[in-house]
């Protein structure tokens, strides 16, 4: 062995850690500069706000929902109408999953915030969108075997380069203890966008568009599962979905969202 090398070794090692912790300095000193040059702006009202993307006025602005609300649906109800009483729509036109529930109300400022983690970049948004999900999903999140986000067919996931829906569900994850599975199901066939399309077109846009992927069907078979979306409106994608993992024999579905449309009467 070479008489010099211990000694060469000996010098190179706080070196390294030097080099390190010199490149760790510099790089948390141009985030700082960033962060003093560009402030972090409200997504909804543009004011500065130190923070995770939404000012205290605009928070105050969500409307988180609350008890009382239909238990199946999970739509809030002016009144109290006792323990275990439907909402009209649960009744009506009772979907394949078993409960589904929400954080807010899909208004002005929770559409702006679903808008910017979508469609601009604005991942940083998820962490707080998650926590409130999972604190709106405690339900449903007691005995859950996995986590589901809906899926993306894989040209929109290459444009958008991430699903929301599975952002969201990873803050959750974290929050809950309850595992993600996102590799089980599979949107086999692109559809249209839902904006603007009826109730009725939207359920005959998303009809057949997810698979359970054959190889993980045993993961499926007698579990309850959460599937995971940013926004139900119609909850034609959700029970298409919920569906095809009832097919699968998953044991329960459930829903959870960030935000629900919640038709005023």
């Amino acid at each position: 062995m070479d008489a010099d090398a211990a000694p060469t070794r000996s010098i190179a090692a706080p070196l390294r850690a030097a080099w390190t912790a010199g490149r760790h300095l510099l790089s948390r000193t141009a985030r700082l500069a960033l962060d003093i040059a560009l402030p972090t702006l409200c997504v909804s009202c543009r004011e500065p706000v130190d923070g995770e993307g939404v000012c205290a006025a605009c928070w105050a602005k969500l409307s988180f929902i609350e008890r009382p609300y239909c238990p199946r649906l999970g739509i809030p109800f002016v009144y109290d109408p006792g323990p275990d009483m439907l909402s009209m729509e649960a009744i009506a036109s009772p979907p394949a999953y078993q409960r589904a529930r929400a954080a807010v109300r899909y208004d002005d400022v929770a559409r702006t915030l679903v808008h910017a983690l979508k469609y601009q970049d604005r991942t940083d948004l998820a962490p707080a969108m998650g926590r409130w999900m999972a604190r709106a999903g405690g339900e449903v999140l007691a005995g859950a075997d996995m986590l589901v986000p809906v899926p993306l067919h894989w040209r929109r996931a290459w444009r958008r380069r991430y699903n929301q829906s599975g952002a969201l569900a990873h803050i959750i994850a974290r929050q809950s203890g309850v595992k993600v599975r996102g590799e089980v199901l599979r949107r086999v066939r692109a559809t249209e966008q839902q904006i603007g399309l009826s109730r009725a077109q939207r359920a005959t846009n998303v009809q057949g568009a997810f698979q359970v992927s054959p190889d993980r069907q045993a993961e499926i078979q007698g579990r309850r599962i959460i599937l995971v979306d940013d926004v139900l409106t119609s909850g034609a994608t959700l029970d298409a979905c919920a569906r095809a993992l009832l097919r699968a024999k998953a044991a329960q579905v459930d829903v959870l969202v960030f935000a629900r449309v919640v038709e005023s009467r």
